[in-house]
C-alpha cells in the first residue's frame, strides 16, 4: 500500500493523499470531526444531510446532481460515525481520474472546489437555510433512524451501547434523537453550521492516481479567511464493570436477539489494545472462532454470535440472534468460552487462523479507493499511521499469553435482551 502524505492546512485541518495508479477513480472526502453530545449530535447530523442536498453555486438538488454528471458521473454520498466520544461528519466524493479526463481537465481539482463551495458556501438566505433543503433533510436522516430501529440486529447493540454508557457521551448515538432531529429548525442549523466550521477537526482524504497538489492548493485557499478555534476531545474511559446491569425489551420480532457488553480494561493509547482486539476475534469474530464453532455450530444455541472489540473506548460486544427458550442457554455457553479463553485454553490452530484472517481483512482493505481512505482514517483515529504491513507484523507478534491476559481483563457490564412477548429467558 502507498504511503500517505500528510500536510497541515490550518489549525485542525489537514489534508491526507494517498497515490495509487490501480484505480480509474479519485476519491475525495472531507471529515470533520466534532465532540460527541446529546445536545449537538443531532443538529449535527441532520447538518451533514442538508448541506449534501445543494450549495450557494448550486441552490437546488437538480442543479448539483447535473454538476455532477457533468464531471463524468461523479457520485456524492454522506454518513455519520462515532469514533470513542468523536461524532464524525463525512463528504464524499468519488470521480474519474484525471488521467482519463478528455482535454487535460484536472476533475480532481473541481471536485475539490465541488467539495469547498458545500463546506464552506452553503445555500443559507439571512442567516439561515432554506425551510424545504431543511425539511427534506429532516425526511432523510429520519427514514436512517427508522431504518435502524426496524434492523433489529442494529437496534439491539445500539440499545445495549445507550444502557451500558448512559452515564457516558458514548452513549449518545451517532445520528442523536429522532426527537432531536425534529426539534432543529433552519435558523438553528445554521448557528450548527458556524460552530463546526470553527471548532471541528478537519481530515481531508484524497486517494487516486492524480497530483494531489491541485485539489490540496483548492483546500488550502479555502481555508485562508475561516476563522479555527478546534475544540479537544477525549473519550472517557472505563476499565471495569463494578455490576452487571440487565435490560430486557419485548417487541413483535421473530427472532430474539442477545447482546452482552464488557469493560475490556483497555483502550488507545494503550499499545496492548491489539492483543485484546485479537483475542475478540479468536472469540467471535471468524468463521474459526470460539463462538462459531462451540455455540453455533456444535451446540446450535444461536443463528449467529459475533464478538467485536471498540479500540477507541475499550468495551466488547457480543451479539447474537437465538430463540426465546434459548437465551439462558446461550448466555452460559458464551461464557463459558471466555473463562475457557481466560484458563488458557486456545489451540495454535485457532489462533494462526484467526491471525491469518485478520490479516487477509487488512489487505482486503486495499482493493477500492474507498477501502483505502477508511484505513488511513482509522490510522489517524489511532494516533499513529502505519501500513497493512506494519498492522500484519504486529498481529502476528501477539502471543498466546497476551491473548490470555486480554481474555482476563474483560468484566461482563450489560446483558441485553430483545425477545417476543411471552418467550422465556
Amino acid at each position: 500500500m502507498s504511503q500517505l502524505q500528510r500536510t497541515e492546512l490550518a489549525g485542525g485541518a489537514y489534508f491526507n493523499s494517498v497515490q495509487d495508479s490501480r484505480f480509474k477513480t479519485v476519491l475525495i472526502e472531507a471529515n470533520l470531526i466534532v465532540p460527541l453530545s446529546a445536545e449537538t449530535a443531532s443538529a449535527n447530523a441532520l447538518l451533514t444531510y442538508v448541506m449534501s442536498r445543494s450549495c450557494r453555486a448550486y441552490p437546488t438538488y437538480r442543479s448539483l446532481c447535473r454538476k455532477l454528471s457533468a464531471l463524468y458521473g461523479a457520485e456524492l454520498s454522506v454518513s455519520l460515525g462515532k469514533a470513542g466520544d468523536r461524532q464524525i461528519l463525512s463528504f464524499t466524493l468519488t470521480g474519474l481520474d484525471d488521467r482519463y479526463a478528455l482535454d487535460g481537465e484536472s476533475i480532481a481539482a473541481q471536485l475539490s472546489e465541488l467539495l469547498c463551495q458545500m463546506l464552506f458556501e452553503p445555500n443559507v438566505k439571512d442567516n439561515s437555510f432554506l425551510p424545504s433543503e431543511t425539511d427534506q433533510g429532516k425526511r432523510e436522516l429520519l427514514d436512517l433512524i427508522d431504518s435502524e430501529f426496524n434492523e433489529k440486529r442494529v437496534y439491539a447493540i445500539g440499545q445495549t451501547v445507550s444502557a451500558m454508557c448512559k452515564d457516558e457521551v458514548f452513549g449518545v448515538r451517532r445520528y442523536g434523537t429522532a426527537e432531536g432531529v425534529r426539534e432543529q429548525t433552519p435558523q438553528s442549523l445554521y448557528d450548527t453550521w458556524k460552530n463546526v466550521l470553527r471548532t471541528a477537526d478537519l481530515e481531508i482524504i484524497f486517494v487516486g492516481d492524480s497530483q494531489p497538489d491541485k485539489a490540496a492548493s483548492v483546500f488550502a485557499k479555502a481555508f485562508a479567511n475561516i476563522q479555527r478555534d478546534p475544540v479537544a476531545i477525549t473519550t472517557q474511559f472505563v476499565a471495569k464493570a463494578d455490576k452487571v446491569a440487565r435490560v430486557s425489551e419485548e417487541m413483535d420480532v421473530s427472532q430474539a436477539k442477545l447482546v452482552m457488553g464488557f469493560r475490556g480494561g483497555r483502550a488507545l493509547p494503550d499499545k496492548q489494545v491489539i492483543a485484546s482486539q485479537l483475542m475478540a476475534a479468536v472469540l467471535g469474530g471468524t468463521a474459526t472462532s470460539k463462538l462459531f464453532c462451540n455455540v453455533r455450530e456444535k451446540q446450535s444455541l444461536c443463528y449467529y454470535c459475533a464478538a467485536r472489540y471498540d479500540k477507541h473506548k475499550g468495551i466488547m460486544m457480543i451479539d447474537s440472534g437465538v430463540e426465546g427458550d434459548n437465551i439462558q442457554k446461550l448466555e452460559s455457553g458464551i461464557m463459558h468460552e471466555i473463562e475457557d479463553m481466560q484458563n488458557g485454553n486456545i489451540t495454535d490452530f485457532e489462533l494462526e487462523a484467526t491471525k491469518l484472517a485478520v490479516i487477509n481483512a487488512y489487505y482486503s482493505s486495499n482493493d477500492t479507493v474507498r477501502g483505502i481512505g477508511s484505513w488511513y482514517m482509522n490510522q489517524i483515529f489511532d494516533g499513529e499511521i502505519r501500513s497493512i504491513e506494519e498492522m500484519a507484523k504486529r498481529i502476528k507478534a501477539v502471543t498466546k499469553e497476551e491473548v490470555v491476559e486480554a481474555a482476563k481483563l474483560l468484566s461482563l457490564d450489560t446483558v441485553y435482551v430483545l425477545k417476543n412477548k411471552g418467550d422465556a429467558q
